[in-house]
């Protein structure tokens, strides 16, 4: 046997170039010993990196079964590293970092509909968000669809995984299991799925490596072991998968050598020495040793040099296995599973390459777009026909092309995109319901993404033997710094209505303008108004609301006057573009990072108007960026000049022109330098400025290694997930409560997502506690405000989330944050 042994780059580093990349003749041997696995395993958790990396690399490529990672939620809950997205956004950022861990460590991925809501300290918790039954019926559907012989959960049903999300997935393992092989449990999946029974379930147990007793019961499974065709071991496969979770900070180094994982039992046939026992994953399963052999034979014979030889070899099993007519539901599953394989495998081996591009990247419905679909047969030893090219672009050509070997057969056309195509996420399509993503066609619950909507159908015919080929039209272009680079198309609408605040903040009963900015991605000429729907409580009126946008691309900015009555509430303002009777209401959000493709979503362009009654008392802020957020843009609305700090402004700049500075989310894990600036800004405490500084974290993804303030404390992991918890204040008449804004418990109303986050503990005395607060049934916390004063000013550290309560429009926690930037100076 041949092999060639070559490194394969972390493909999350790669999606925007490789996009249409070949198989190489070291993922072909791995392809074809998957061939010889028909076998399934299941790993579940609650969030993105949640999953074992190395142990699904180790089932995906050394295994070799259908391993998934079915994640029930798409992280939009948590913190982000990288930037200010929150949410939804975050969620899409997420999925797509899953994405590419899947493509670097082999497995598959799948969702739930749940939505992240948070941090959840308990299952009790999660489960009064999330309605059981439905995401129970989520994890059953999967089990349905990857017919797992063994299901593993990452977290415990005792609560040892700390998260309530955790603890619930674990739950959630225990419960779907049965409720899977159970034809009266979620009936209606089995219009599409049969029931399945797993054989059994295994929680993958925590064990530190420095533990100094393992639970004799425990399964043992060493995982560390080299993979030469990969050119790496598993622990290295982990790292490179789990560094593509950028947006937590999960960078990690390679593991090398022995690593061994525990598993204890759950649930099913208990195995007595081995994880898999008992379990036939070859085509004996299924009583057909023919395939078996043949497939054997290839692996024997196949060349790396020449992989074309072993096109005919592969086409004859292809060709028996669909060929077999069976009752047996399993084996019609993984007859589907490998008749796909082995169409990769054909492709790769007859060196067929096929590709469908365009130079626009974004286009809207009835509109053209300059199609260019190609193909390519890299030897001249396979012959290769295109029977027929279709598509829902108006293309349909019944002619025959003979390919011929290493020349680019094109066909280039000006098409047009059909109407009422979507493209936006499919789980953003509908509002969220408590706490679920609805989703209204059933075959795509769980899946990562939706198909693309503008595909290119080939029908190839490969040594008389044809098949049905579909790819998705991507734009390309070239970059003088990347290369050859791929993007996602964006099916547009012809207009869309950006706003550049999700809340706006009217002050003290005045009319607040703020712009709309009408965006065309139409190929026609525009003319339109924009109009809005009126609101009880607040007047508005859109100066020249009536726009003309000559060209694709090209923008209009419409001034909104918004003025609140005496009465006004906080409400929501539905914004709405009119074109020849047409109308048009979604803003977008682009989201653009290096290592994974570029995303959109369109949201209703709907911004919350906010009336704040709110004193202000010094209004010169320098603001240190950290990881991402939007402090900075929304308090400038209520009135505060906000200057950016750079390293450069800081080290060298005088800063006592500054009333306060702020320091953004995590900026002590994510800017080093703050450190060797610590003694210019006590400095600048020290001579009467106020220094407030948001969250950070003490872990392995932000250690803290220098001080923060005058004097000691630590950060801890205490937060409070009710974003309704009662907070009581610990020193009622300090002037943080009450200078230039009185705070009262209608301050407290309506946060959103939690109160704080990684509260400040071990706290020198010099530093006085103003707020206690805690979740149903804990200890009170009264670490998530500290001040103390220092020379003629004041530093204050506080892990209330201002970063989530400022954009959301809450009243309180302006008001607060406006007494912190106000604390008086010290002159005794």
């Amino acid at each position: 046997m041949k092999y060639i042994f070559l490194v394969l780059i972390c493909l999350c580093q790669l999606l925007s170039r490789a996009q249409n990349a070949s198989l190489n003749s070291a993922q072909i041997i791995q392809g074809l010993q998957k061939m010889q696995v028909v076998g399934s395993v299941l790993y579940i958790a609650a969030h993105p990196d949640d999953e074992n990396t190395r142990f699904l690399g180790y089932l995906a490529n050394y295994k070799k079964v259908k391993a998934t990672y079915l994640s029930l939620t798409r992280g939009d809950g948590g913190q982000n590293l990288i930037g200010k997205e929150q949410g939804i956004g975050l969620g899409l950022i997420r999925t797509n970092e899953l994405l590419a861990a899947r493509a670097t460590d082999g497995a598959e991925q799948l969702f739930t509909r749940a939505y992240d809501f948070g941090y959840s300290k308990n299952p009790e918790e999660t489960f009064a968000f999330w309605n059981r039954d439905s995401i129970l019926s989520d994890v059953v559907l999967a089990i349905r669809k990857t017919k797992p012989d063994v299901i593993i959960c990452r977290f415990p049903i005792t609560g040892e995984g700390g998260h309530g999300h955790h603890t619930a997935s674990g739950m959630l393992a225990m419960d779907a299991i049965d409720a899977a092989a159970d034809p009266k449990q979620f009936s209606s999946q089995l219009t599409q799925y049969t029931t399945w029974q797993a054989k059994r379930l295994y929680w993958n147990a925590f064990v530190s490596s420095d533990a100094k007793e393992i639970n004799p019961n425990h399964l043992k499974l060493d995982v560390g072991m080299f993979n030469p065709l990969l050119g790496k071991s598993y622990g290295e496969l982990a790292a490179e998968s789990r560094s593509c979770h950028k947006s937590q900070g999960f960078g990690s180094a390679a593991l090398r050598g022995k690593h061994i994982e525990y598993f204890q039992y759950y649930k099913g046939d208990s195995a007595k020495s081995d994880l898999f026992e008992n379990i036939d994953w070859t085509w004996n399963r299924f009583n057909n040793s023919e395939i078996e052999k043949n497939i054997q034979t290839i692996i024997i014979n196949f060349d790396p040099l020449a992989p074309y030889k072993s096109t005919k070899s592969l086409i004859g099993v292809y060709q028996l296995i669909k060929s077999i007519s069976s009752k047996n539901a399993t084996f019609n599953f993984y007859q589907q599973e490998k008749l796909k394989e082995l169409e990769k495998l054909i492709f790769a081996t007859s060196g067929l390459w096929l590709e469908a591009n365009t130079a626009e990247y974004d286009i809207s419905s009835n509109e053209t777009l300059n199609l260019n679909v190609q193909a390519l047969t890299r030897y001249d030893q396979v012959p290769i026909v295109i029977k027929k090219i279709t598509s829902n672009l108006n293309i349909d050509t019944a002619a025959v092309f003979q390919l011929l070997p290493n020349q680019i057969f094109s066909i280039k056309k000006k098409v047009t995109v059909p109407n009422n195509i979507d493209n936006n996420p499919y789980w953003l399509n509908q509002p969220i319901v408590n706490n679920k993503f609805q989703v209204a066609e059933s075959q795509l619950i769980g899946l990562p993404k939706a198909q693309h909507p503008l595909m290119v159908k080939y029908k190839i015919s490969i040594l008389d033997t044809e098949f049905d080929v579909t790819k998705e039209v991507v734009h390309k272009y070239t970059d003088p710094v990347r290369g050859e680079v791929y993007r996602p198309i964006e099916v547009l609408p012809k207009v869309t209505i950006q706003l550049m605040e999700s809340s706006i903040m009217s002050i003290n009963g005045q009319s607040k303008v703020f712009k709309a900015i009408v965006k065309s991605h139409s190929q026609e000429k525009l003319n339109g108004t924009l109009s809005a729907l009126q609101l009880d409580g607040w007047k508005i009126k859109i100066e020249s609301p009536n726009f003309s946008l000559e060209k694709k691309d090209e923008e209009a900015t419409v001034n909104i006057l918004a003025t609140p009555s005496k009465n006004a509430d906080i409400d929501k303002l539905q914004l709405v573009a009119t074109i020849n009777g047409k109308t048009f209401n979604k803003s977008i959000q682009h989201i653009n990072y290096d290592h994974i493709p570029h995303q959109f979503i369109l949201n209703p362009a709907v911004v919350k108007l906010v009336p704040i009654n709110i004193e202000i008392k010094g209004n010169k802020i320098g603001y240190i960026p950290g990881a991402g957020d939007d402090v900075a843009n929304y308090l400038t609305q209520v009135g505060y000049l906000v200057t950016q700090l750079t390293d450069e402004d800081i080290s060298t700049k005088d800063l006592s022109g500054y009333d306060a500075i702020i320091t953004g989310v995590r900026a002590y894990n994510t800017n080093e330098k703050l450190a060797t600036y610590h003694p210019k800004l006590m400095t600048y405490i020290q001579q009467g400025g106020n220094m407030i500084v948001q969250y950070n974290t003490n872990s392995r993804a932000g250690p803290l290694k220098d001080k923060i303030g005058p004097y000691p404390f630590t950060i801890s992991r205490d937060r409070v997930t009710d974003e309704n918890a009662a907070i009581t204040a610990l020193l009622p008449n300090h002037s943080a409560l009450n200078f230039p804004n009185k705070i009262n418990s209608s301050d407290y109303e309506n946060w959103i997502q939690e109160r704080g986050i990684y509260f400040a503990s071990t706290i020198d005395s010099h530093y006085v506690k103003v707020l206690s607060m805690h979740d149903k049934d804990e200890a009170p916390l009264d670490g998530s405000l500290i001040i103390t004063p220092y020379g003629k000013g004041n530093f204050v550290y506080t892990g209330l989330v201002f970063f989530r309560e400022l954009p959301a429009g809450v009243p309180g926690a302006y008001r607060l944050l406006s007494n912190l930037i106000s604390l008086p100076k010290n002159e005794k």
